[in-house]
């Protein structure tokens, strides 16, 4: 990967590899016919969006390890993410809306087309669960606020204060300040995990999961719960997600345009940074702006851009764990 950073993470991966039996190797981004069938020397591969995406892998992997299916692993994946108080933008920890409450998206979608979200979800600690109850239980796609928290509590979840300690001094502290509202998306605090993987037989799934915008408008929802704006998977083509400003992403669908370009012939690689420009050709980006991708094919292939700077992704295969610095346009 031209002028990428890898720092490699010395992880549990010396018996993975041994467990999995299989090599990883990055393809080319040399275009070529999407619907392909997997390279099996590159499986499993799993990807996530951030540094808090490296735990969040690991977790992904260990659940492939022990014999669970894509679907489990990505979300046991991005569990990780939602119970970790010092992840401020996803699940326990994340910050609060203008009122003082937060209130989750999550979405999950797996190899058979299935998806299931939540939105606008209180006091649950783990959305993503949340949301693959809605798929597998109900005829549903989506539920929100009171009902997407009765069915929650119908499942068996438990009701759970998600305000941290540090994130009520941290609304106090805005409340008081008497800023005016201008919520913005905490992409330098490491944002939505989004997380899309590739199993040893060469089934993908993917989930997303938010606190979403600091201090934003009570019923905001962003792009994350979105089945083709914050995430979007075709076992047959690829999967991508994102991370950003999600008004950007859903009002161009990223996720569902990036796989669509990968059916077309387009690389991972090449799909994410026409996603991006496609952004930046419909809207004017402020001082602040950031939209990040990845990606993943059918053959195993990654790719991953951004519109500023600062973007990172964590890529997890049998050998190796590296968090990469991901190119831009605003820099390019």
């Amino acid at each position: 990967m031209s002028n990428r950073r890898k720092f490699l993470i010395q992880t549990f991966i010396g018996g993975m590899a041994t467990g999995l039996g299989c090599r990883y190797g990055l393809a080319s981004t040399m275009m070529k016919p999407a619907v392909l069938p997997p390279d099996k020397g590159t499986l499993p591969v799993i990807l996530s969006t951030w540094n808090h995406g490296l735990a969040a892998n690991k977790a992904a992997m260990e659940m492939l390890i022990r014999g669970g299916s894509v679907l489990d692993a990505v979300e046991q994946g991005v569990r990780i993410s939602e119970a970790d108080p010092e992840v401020t933008s996803v699940g326990y920890g994340g910050f609060p809306d203008a009122a003082g409450e937060v209130t989750l998206d999550a979405c999950i979608m797996g190899p058979d087309g299935r998806a299931g979200s939540v939105a606008c979800l209180k006091e649950i600690m783990h959305p993503i669960s949340v949301a693959r109850k809605v798929m597998e239980k109900t005829p549903h796609v989506m539920l929100v606020g009171d009902g997407a928290q009765q069915f929650a509590l119908d499942q068996g979840f438990m009701k759970t204060n998600l305000l941290t300690a540090q994130m009520k001094a941290n609304y106090a502290t805005w409340k008081s300040s008497g800023a005016s509202y201008a919520p913005h998306a905490n992409w330098e605090n490491h944002d939505t995990i989004g997380l899309i993987a590739m199993d040893g037989n060469g089934d993908m799934a993917g989930a997303c999961t938010t606190s979403g915008m600091a201090f934003k408008h009570p019923g905001r929802v962003g792009d994350s719960p979105i089945i083709g704006a914050g995430l979007f998977v075709d076992n047959e083509v690829g999967a991508a997600t994102a991370t950003g400003e999600g008004e950007a992403v859903m009002k161009t669908l990223g996720s569902f345009l990036i796989v669509e370009l990968m059916r077309q012939g387009y690389s991972p690689q090449q799909a994410c940074e026409q996603a991006v420009r496609r952004i930046i050709a419909k809207i004017k980006p402020h001082p602040h702006f950031q939209i990040g991708y990845i990606a993943l094919n059918k053959t195993g292939e990654v790719g991953a851009y951004a519109y500023a700077p600062g973007f990172q992704y964590a890529l997890s295969n049998s050998h190796e764990t590296a968090l990469i610095d991901v190119e831009s346009l605003k820099n390019s």
